[in-house]
């Protein structure tokens, strides 16, 4: 907590019993304006006579607490997409809001204010993976924007907690809005969409964040939208974010994204003009320095300190809300021990997240492996015993790791010798490595290649010295020449993926035997792999993306227009669709049903369907809903994911799953981006993947279909 000054004890903003409306405006009104222009920036100074600690809002909790030491570290946010789990991302959210908790006391209590200690937490990134080149893509949920929501919604719930009165911690939805790369552009690029296309993809995440899960944060992202800054946007922030959505919380700014206003937008001539068109528009926090120029704004008549005072309400109430001015005895979550900070529950909870994400891509029969079926294992490649490649970006500091030959050590031993070589560079052309890869090529009788990318090839602006984008959607031409020599081999083998967007796996998909995706799996990656290898977990991870075949598949990187993107509006062949993924049983549905076959704008449709486990192994199936308008008279989606669940069956078990549809649901959007129902026929579609997709392996789930008229 905040210790008390003597002269103030007896201060409104002291008395936990008030409303924290009361307690807060208390507090403001006796700041001077030099102390409330130092509270709008991301490292708040102290100010003493109020008994006002230094507070530092940037934190990062992307897949586990993030750049503060020892964390658990979960599968990297792609990956957790990939098990379309909400009830996982939940319980993730939870471990990670704990370890936030115990970390941020611990520090306090050593006086210890700096960056990533703080309880403010720059998570989730709902952007929609739009284009594959993105570098960030990793740190979002995909590319559909109704699984992003519900994934979303569950982490922040999770991450904040269910206490009436106090916030476990700060979840930050963000990049707001319309954001998803050129990276190397963002401080200058202006993303065109018009307001169908907005509210159809890029907004869906932002709203339900807002309204549902009642997100105390936002964050802005660099770019401009149809010509304003998103930090000084008065369309996002006042009329979207607060207007029609009813957001009560505070905004920050992408770090540096305020001084951009100015200095690369040139959007305004002066510094303090601009700072105050951001805070006018709702932007409350200053990642950077920006802020720095208010108290001259407001002398020169850009701003007044009445409106500074909004801002500082909102930033003020997510404080006392998260107890930093309150006794920590009267604050339930400062109770939560620093012992569960990588505690075993959480290093089971990060193995169970690696398992669900891991996808199935191919499978020729070679898998699963059985035990001493190879005498000598041979596993080659640069990521196969790279530990840092399991963590992606924004990640923490694992107490132990797992690479994928740790794991498949510990499995295969002493049933067959594992033999190993890097094989090859992640990317370039020399190859040192290529006599040993050799010589254990020849001697191994089954090999598994573990290749793919790393947070350096991929990621935010700067990652390997570069735009953190992606130019070419290929596996590296290095590593492909490894794939085909293995192959020349005619032995049996195995590509393993790690990778956090999609690559054009082209030549692999007509040639190995089995691909597993495992994208950057977190500390227990390697455990998991292996247990998906040799059949001790039945994979059911989904893709959370379209796995096109080329760049030349796609629109152009700055086009943002929604025609062409995603496998709501793209219409080629795709290599693998959203939603692909394979198990080692069979699963059938039957019996779709909905209870209102003609229903009005006053209604929500109920729909069941039964599914059966046919195989002889239990595992999870993903139920995926899709719903087309046949008879739109505006743009539609091609096809648009309404309602997914993961659920675990044992063989030849059946269950009845069940979603309900509301109204908007079945809404196609006008020009203004207004939802509409118009009268028409809707075909509902569910299974274990999309319809429509050419079947790619034996024993994938059928897919069972109906129609319902709106009238």
């Amino acid at each position: 907590m905040t210790s008390k000054i003597d002269t103030n004890e007896t201060a409104a903003y002291w008395d936990p019993t008030l409303p924290t409306e009361t307690r807060v405006r208390d507090l403001i009104a006796r700041m001077t304006l030099e102390e409330k222009v130092s509270q709008m920036v991301n490292l708040a100074a102290p100010v003493e006579r109020l008994g006002i600690k230094p507070y530092e809002w940037w934190n990062e909790c992307l897949h586990g607490v993030a750049r503060a030491g020892i964390a658990t570290v979960f599968p990297q946010a792609i990956g957790l997409a990939a098990s379309w789990d909400t009830d996982l991302i939940h319980r993730f959210a939870v471990a990670t809001s704990d370890e936030g908790r115990a970390k941020y006391h611990e520090a306090q209590s050593r006086q210890y204010y700096k960056r990533y200690f703080g309880l403010t937490f720059w998570t989730p990134n709902i952007n929609i993976f739009r284009d594959p080149r993105w570098g960030r893509g990793q740190e979002t949920y995909g590319e559909d924007p109704y699984l992003t929501a519900r994934l979303g919604v569950a982490f922040v719930h999770g991450l904040q907690g269910d206490d009436p009165k106090y916030l476990k911690a700060v979840a930050c939805a963000k990049h707001y809005a319309v954001h998803s790369g050129p990276e190397g552009s963002r401080h200058t690029f202006d993303a065109r969409v018009s307001k169908r296309d907005m509210y159809d993809m890029y907004l869906p995440a932002f709203r339900a964040l807002v309204t549902e899960a009642k997100v105390e944060s936002v964050m802005g992202a660099y770019n401009r939208v149809n010509g304003e800054a998103c930090n000084a946007s008065p369309t996002l922030l006042h009329d979207i974010l607060r207007g029609e959505w009813g957001f009560q919380g505070h905004v920050v700014s992408d770090c540096g994204a305020v001084e951009d206003i100015y200095t690369t937008h040139n959007l305004f001539r002066l510094k303090e003009e601009a700072v105050a068109r951001a805070v006018k528009a709702g932007c409350d926090l200053c990642c950077g320095q920006a802020y720095d120029a208010l108290g001259k704004a407001v002398e020169q008549g850009f701003i007044t300190e009445a409106e500074l005072d909004v801002a500082l309400i909102r930033l003020f109430t997510a404080r006392f809300k998260l107890g930093m001015f309150d006794p920590d005895e009267s604050v339930p979550y400062a109770k939560i021990p620093y012992s569960v900070v990588h505690c075993e529950a959480h290093q089971q909870l990060a193995l169970q997240a690696a398992r669900e994400s891991i996808v199935l891509l191919k499978n020729d029969g070679i898998l699963p492996l059985k035990a001493g079926q190879y005498k000598t294992i041979g596993v080659l490649g640069p990521n196969a015993h790279d530990s840092q490649v399991l963590q992606g970006n924004y990640n923490g500091l694992p107490a132990a790791v797992v690479t994928p030959l740790d794991g498949i050590i510990a499995r295969a031993f002493p049933d067959a010798n594992v033999m190993f070589s890097p094989g090859c560079p992640l990317i370039g052309e020399e190859n040192p490595q290529q006599w040993a890869a050799s010589e254990l090529i020849d001697y191994a009788d089954l090999l598994i290649v573990v290749l793919g990318l790393n947070a350096e090839m991929e990621g935010e602006e700067g990652a390997g010295g570069g735009t953190g984008d992606r130019g070419d959607l290929a596996l590296p031409a290095v590593q492909q020449h490894l794939l085909e020599q293995v192959h020349a081999t005619g032995k049996p083998f195995i590509l393993v993926l790690l990778n956090g967007s999609m690559i054009a796996v082209n030549w692999a998909q007509e040639h190995a035997p089995a691909i597993v995706e495992a994208w950057y799996p977190g500390e227990a990656g390697g455990t998991a792999i292996a247990e998906v290898l040799f059949g001790d977990y039945n994979p059911a991870g989904r893709l959370p993306v379209t796995f096109y075949r080329s760049t030349e598949q796609l629109p152009l990187f700055e086009d943002y227009a929604v025609a062409g993107h995603t496998y709501r509006y793209f219409t080629g062949e795709v290599l693998y669709p959203f939603g692909y993924g394979l198990s080692y049983t069979t699963f059938q549905y039957r019996n779709l049903r909905a209870d209102k076959p003609v229903f009005t704008a006053a209604d929500t449709v109920t729909v069941s369907v039964e599914v059966q486990n046919t195989g002889h192994v239990a595992g999870d199936e993903v139920v995926q809903l899709y719903l087309r308008d046949l008879a739109a008279s505006v743009p539609v989606p091609n096809l648009a994911l309404q309602g997914f669940r993961r659920i675990h069956l044992a063989p030849g078990e059946t269950q009845t799953v069940t979603f309900t549809l509301t109204p908007e649901q079945f809404s196609a959007l006008d020009d203004d981006g207004r939802p509409f129902l118009e009268p028409g026929t809707f075909r509902l579609s569910a299974g274990g993947k999309q319809p429509g997709q050419p079947t790619l392996s034996a024993g994938e789930s059928n897919v069972v279909e109906i129609e319902v008229t709106a009238v």
